[in-house]
């Protein structure tokens, strides 16, 4: 029993491991142990994301201004200026892909970073709105990893007040409309053509995700815990943080960045008064937030929602009600501590079931591989997600702020699959002959390994092929 535990530890909860016999003396100790804080990564800070982000709009901007002059003078626009912020910024999102991938690949610590991106996934913001371009490596590093196992309110917080969620949710053109800002404007007498500063009036993104899908949870909605009135209020309370670029440096290579997270409270922006949020009445101003991040951090709907992500993400994608009960109680205990309702998860019988029920994720499946074949880092090298966008998921730019979905039924069209096997075939091309596929699935998945696929392997033709079965594995794909 030992080495299906060890085999369910190493493939369920963390992110596969080519040898099982280190784990089967304590299975469930070995994943304790690696609660805590992930390991720090390097890379840009946030602001430094944000100074190139502006010299890349200077730059376009510059480009465009000149490019008739520059087409009679039958010279590029902008051709002397060194270096190109396009570059640095492309650089940037790559070395944090990179980073991301390289890391869960080859850490000692596979359940932590199957928690980054658990919690990056939850919190979710995309590379593929260009304000937030840059940033989203820099917000996995400073507000998810720290927090991955801390409380679930200081996740929240750090999240929440983010430059790269409150740029991706529009929380920094959010204005009250009695804000001292508005009011301003309104009275300030305009040039005839002049264009107004760019502001769209309350903005309600952040807030209603923040409800809806970091929070209570859209369920909570449909009971009616919360209604448009509190999503208006929550973006009322919101409005005035935003990330203030007059503090950053013009040029990332000429000053460096101030240190920590540049959001600022801008009481300018922010709608005066009180606000009322699921009943409960907060004041004006900076305080309010954090007032209404540990309400909600608390409250019982936060903790179902919460809690039956965690199980339908380690478990199964309908999770047993009696290991829900174990997550949520360990969450009321704890006021929201995330290790300890990891401890109960890891504790529960009912997730140690041997038969596997979770699919895979493109990223869990080629992460799993490369860990599998001791690749490590190398397999991110030559191409920075290993072709896990070809799989069909492109890390960091999930396609809404619900992220990516997380049920089977999600990842098994037909040419999801299809795209499974070619890669795995790639992989079998390229390594089958060096790498003894069949000790190697014995040794990994030990007692989850069927005999049918002891067979398939074992009967391969040559050493790619029986790689491929490998990594097609229904005991692989699976978890």
């Amino acid at each position: 029993m030992s080495r299906l535990y060890a085999a369910i530890a190493a493939h369920r909860f963390g992110l596969a491991e080519p040898q099982l016999q280190p784990l089967e003396g304590d299975p469930r100790g070995w994943l304790l142990a690696q609660l805590g804080p992930a390991d720090a990564l390097p890379g840009a800070s946030v602001a430094q994301g944000l100074v190139l982000q502006r010299r890349f709009l200077r730059r376009l901007q510059a480009g465009a201004a000149s490019a008739p002059q520059a087409m009679a003078m039958n010279t590029p626009p902008d051709a002397a200026a060194a270096p190109d912020p396009q570059a640095a910024l492309r650089e940037l999102v790559e070395a944090d892909l990179r980073g991301r991938l390289a890391s869960a690949a080859s850490s000692p610590r596979p359940l932590a970073e199957r928690l980054v991106a658990f919690w990056a996934n939850h919190f979710a913001v995309s590379g593929a709105k260009a304000s937030v371009r840059g940033l989203v490596g820099a917000f996995e590093r400073e507000a998810i990893r720290p927090h991955i196992s801390g409380r679930f309110e200081a996740l929240l917080a750090a999240a929440t007040t983010h430059p790269a969620m409150l740029r991706y949710l529009d929380n920094e053109p959010s204005a009250g409309p009695q804000s001292r800002l508005v009011q301003r404007l309104a009275r300030r007498p305009r040039a005839e053509g002049e264009r107004a500063p760019r502001i769209t009036g309350l903005n309600e993104n952040l807030a209603r995700e923040l409800l809806e899908l970091h929070t209570l949870g859209a369920a909570a909605a449909r009971d009616g815990t919360y209604t448009q009135a509190d999503v208006t209020a929550c973006a009322a309370l919101l409005t005035g943080w935003r990330v203030p670029l007059g503090q950053l440096p013009d040029s990332a290579y000429d000053a460096a960045p101030p240190e920590g997270n540049p959001t600022r409270f801008d009481p300018n922006w922010h709608e005066p008064g009180p606000k009322t949020v699921l009943g409960q009445r907060y004041p004006e101003g900076e305080a309010a937030l954090p007032q209404l991040l540990a309400a909600l951090a608390r409250h019982p709907a936060t903790v179902r929602h919460v809690c039956g992500k965690l199980a339908r993400h380690f478990v199964a994608d309908e999770p047993p009600p009696a290991l829900l009960a174990r997550l949520e109680h360990a969450w009321q205990r704890s006021d929201g501590d995330i290790a300890q309702v990891l401890r109960a998860l890891v504790q529960a019988p009912e997730a140690w079931q041997p038969q596997p029920a979770k699919l895979k994720t493109p990223e869990e499946f080629v992460v799993s591989s490369a860990r599998l074949l001791g690749l490590g880092a190398r397999a991110f090298e030559r191409q920075a997600d290993a072709g896990i966008s070809l799989l069909g998921q492109r890390v960091q730019y999930p396609p809404s702020p619900a992220g990516w979905p997380d049920r089977a039924e999600e990842w098994l069209g037909p040419d999801a699959v299809w795209k499974r096997v070619e890669w795995a075939t790639r992989i079998g091309e390229r390594l089958g002959r060096q790498l003894d596929a069949r000790a190697l699935a014995q040794a990994s998945l030990g007692p989850l390994l069927t005999e049918a696929s002891r067979t398939q392997i074992e009967r391969a033709a040559d050493g790619p092929q029986a790689l491929a079965m490998l990594l097609l594995a229904p005991e692989f794909q699976r978890r």
